[in-house]
């Protein structure tokens, strides 16, 4: 049974489907929203890989500005700073308040572990009400890298005084997962949309479909 909770925020927590009206109404095609993200990520990733970091908005700005341009936007600079901004004011998705509710009655310490910023999470969670639900909201900001790298995971550890393999990932992204587990940590992965987990990354512990799930798997009746 783990001590601590961790939570992936992007798209885990929040829903990130919103982002592609706004891209259109800042006239870019909505699937741009997709591909920056996962040049983002990528990027991200790339960085860690090679011991260097970076700011996640910084880098999101940046990247989104170019393809903003190649997209023929006007003003890209400040239509790509306030779209990354945007990232803050998305909703939660359905069930993540009842989840989050569930597994605080049933005991568990929570903290979020995001690539994003810990100011970015404040607003995503304080809007839906429920901040209060955790203990800590962790940034790779003020870890050695980015998830997936293990040092990410390994930073929240000490930051909550516990070891690694008392703590449980959620997560949406296999490749959160992979690192988690090879980082020591228990994994949950949280498949909404019904896709094949890659049989390259390590598997989850848990596979669910969401988070009142987990809930119901940690805490099964009799």
């Amino acid at each position: 049974m783990p001590d601590v909770i961790v939570f992936d925020v992007n798209e885990t927590l929040s829903d990130m489907s919103g982002l592609g009206p706004r891209f259109v109404e800042a006239g870019a095609p909505a699937e741009l929203a997709k591909l920056w993200f996962a040049m983002v990520l990528r990027e991200g990733f790339a960085l860690a890989a090679a011991g260097d970091s970076a700011r996640f908005s910084d880098l999101a700005t940046e990247i989104l500005a170019s393809l903003l341009r190649e997209a023929g936007v006007a003003d890209e600079e400040a239509t790509a700073s306030r779209l990354t901004s945007s990232i803050a004011d998305l909703p939660l998705h359905r069930d993540a308040a009842e989840g989050i509710h569930a597994l605080r009655a049933a005991g568990h310490r929570l903290v979020t572990l995001s690539n994003g910023s810990s100011q970015v999470v404040e607003r995503l969670v304080g809007a839906a009400g429920i901040q209060d639900q955790f203990e800590r909201i962790l940034s790779v900001e003020d870890a050695p890298a980015w998830k997936p790298h293990r040092d990410a995971y390994r930073h929240a550890a000490a930051e909550c005084g516990v070891g690694p393999e008392e703590m449980l990932l959620v997560a949406v992204h296999p490749w959160d997962i992979h690192g988690a587990a090879r980082a020591g940590l228990q994994t949950a992965w949280v498949n909404r949309s019904g896709a094949a987990y890659p049989p390259y990354f390590a598997r989850p512990d848990l596979t669910l479909t969401s988070l009142g799930g987990l809930v119901r798997a940690l805490h099964p009746g009799p």
